[in-house]
């Protein structure tokens, strides 16, 4: 019995290892999402082949000799793209010993995320359940003003989860970034104009050319009042020579306009403001500047001091003032996405208030979050040619009471089964038996 156990574990590691083909897979019958803020395509049918997006749309022709999926008349979208979220860096977050999203190390910039992320933790498999194929990982829960440079993963079960490594920086600004600073948003100020200061004399000096900072053996020396490590500098050089983008996040007015004020001084900065729960009131200035927003989307009370002008209006507004937006920042619990865009349709129909069209809120959780990431030419949406990460929903995918019956990451169909599913499964007909309820051996 030990032998067999032994040999179908490394079965299973072997399967594991081994990264499954993509299918070459027609979806036919089905009400179409494009993804790009469209509306949805009655009777459409959706062609993937080798890990791509053939077509998509109604009058689609299906291939000779491909699988065919007839759906019915559910609906089949691009995958969810989430940013930002601390999936993968944790298994219990109040577990210290399996949460890696919060370092007290002597780094902080130079922080690569990506070896952290742990392809197998649940929430991962739950998100994927959810819909969601693609996700920006970050530290959200930093105890410094720099969390270091965050990831952008695929959820998929081949236990390869890296889309791309050191795909942004990440800074708290606000009451966190003030806390982390010593105290007070003045702090946070000096701390971080200091530091591209001092990663921009390290550029002229010739240091620091790479995001990775295991590359940086070679710096150049540097004055002895820098305050960074030499590490935490160099990682800094590729955010102030506009080679990697800085995600802030910032909800008060004041503070975005801070972070905006930096490109005055740092002209490359590729800004992305996070949270921005007061970003109808500088809306104006975040679209003349080009500056995009991932926004948690219905903060609705003052539950802070930074967020007192908080309304649920708040991406309604941005959008019509020409803000770029994706919704963002939801924690380990990416997959309530679609719940948050639902809100934000919901909203066009209250007077006074301001939403989004259908078309514009599913683009929110899915081609701009590409878009502000820099990969909306590889997935977000289903136009040919892109990833082929595809979900079937059961309905409206904007509706709480529709889920996704099945998920495709790059051409692959992946597992839905996690340990909810699990848990649904076991005690959905409870039985009775000689062990407890616990064990099923």
């Amino acid at each position: 019995m030990s032998l067999r156990r032994t040999l179908l574990g490394a079965a299973a590691l072997i399967a594991f290892a081994t990264p499954a083909v993509a299918q070459d897979v027609a979806i036919t019958n089905a009400t179409v999402v494009i993804g790009d803020g469209s509306a949805p395509i009655q009777n459409g049918t959706v062609v993937l082949r080798g890990g791509k997006v053939v077509a998509a749309g109604a009058g689609v022709a299906v291939p000779a000799g491909v699988r065919t999926i007839d759906a019915g008349g559910k609906w089949v979208t691009p995958g969810l793209v989430v940013a930002v979220t601390d999936i993968g860096l944790f298994d219990v977050e109040a577990v210290n010993e399996s949460n890696d999203s919060d370092s007290k190390s002597p780094f902080n910039a130079a922080l690569d995320l990506s070896p952290a992320i742990n392809p197998l933790a649940q929430h991962i498999a739950v998100s994927r359940a959810g819909g969601v194929t693609r996700a920006a990982v970050a530290p959200i829960g930093t105890g410094a003003i720099f969390g270091g440079q965050g990831a952008i993963i695929d959820l998929a079960s081949d236990g390869q989860p890296i889309t791309q490594a050191r795909a942004f920086q990440y800074v708290e600004l606000g009451e966190a970034g003030a806390r982390a600073a010593g105290g007070s948003r003045a702090a946070a100020h000096a701390v971080l104009r200091n530091a591209f200061m001092e990663a921009r004399e390290l550029a002229r000096r010739g240091g620091g050319q790479g995001a990775d900072p295991r590359l940086q053996d070679a710096a150049p020396e540097r004055p002895g009042d820098a305050l960074l490590t030499r590490f935490d500098a160099a990682a800094l050089v590729p955010v102030v020579t506009g080679r990697q983008p800085l995600y802030v996040r910032a909800e008060r007015a004041a503070d975005i306009r801070m972070a905006l004020a930096l490109k005055a001084d740092f002209p490359a900065l590729k800004l992305v403001i996070v949270g921005a729960s007061e970003g109808w009131m500088v809306a104006r200035e975040l679209a003349a500047a080009g500056v995009p927003v991932l926004a948690k989307p219905l903060n609705d009370l003052p539950a802070s001091f930074e967020q007192l002008a908080a309304t649920q209006s708040n991406v309604g507004r941005m959008a019509a003032a020409g803000v770029r937006v994706g919704l963002g920042a939801f924690g380990d619990q990416p997959r309530y996405a679609p719940q948050y865009a639902g809100n934000l349709v919901s909203l066009t129909r209250v007077p006074g208030a301001s939403g989004l069209t259908w078309g514009q809120a599913f683009a929110a959780i899915s081609s701009v979050p590409a878009a502000i990431l820099g990969m909306d030419s590889r997935f977000g949406s289903l136009k040919p040619g892109l990833a082929g990460d595809v979900v079937i929903w059961d309905g409206d995918p904007l509706e709480t009471t529709s889920g996704a019956v099945q998920v495709f990451i790059d051409g692959v169909e992946q597992s839905l089964e996690n340990h909810q599913t699990k848990l649904r499964d076991r005690y959905k007909v409870p039985t009775e038996g000689a062990l407890p309820k616990a064990y099923d051996w």
